[in-house]
């Protein structure tokens, strides 16, 4: 899987300086946060691009195998079960990591890439090597 993921993009001005990688929490998608953009009150503020990526859709073990978009497999809710979906966490950090890749090519240095999460999400490790 080296293709990019399917995301909605919003610029605030035609030349961004900076990116936000926005990503959704469990049986979302990326359109989840899209209306938060006008709110941030961005007007006059360099150009920012938000990357709302869509999570792909697989069965999800802690919601009885039930297909929805997902960063990765959720295997118990159980606290005293820690088995975790180690692949499905790589695979996604992974894909974030090429949508990181394709802004530093559109002239974003990665100091200037931001990625706020919801929930599980944030658990992902982004940092490119």
């Amino acid at each position: 899987m080296d293709e990019l993921l399917p995301a909605i993009e919003v610029e605030t001005s035609a030349t961004p300086q900076f990116s936000v990688i926005w990503m959704h929490g469990l049986g979302a998608d990326g359109a989840d946060f899209e209306s938060v953009v006008p709110e941030l009150g961005l007007n006059g503020c360099p150009g920012v691009r938000f990357i709302f990526p869509h999570a792909p859709h697989m069965p999800v073990t802690c919601n009885g195998g039930y297909v929805m978009r997902a960063w990765y497999d959720i295997i118990s809710l159980d606290s005293t079960n820690r088995t975790v979906d180690e692949a499905g966490i790589i695979r996604s950090r992974q894909a974030i990591r090429r949508l990181i890749a394709r802004e530093q090519q559109r002239g974003v240095p990665c100091p200037r890439i931001f990625w706020p999460v919801f929930r599980k999400a944030g658990r992902l490790p982004t940092r490119p090597r």
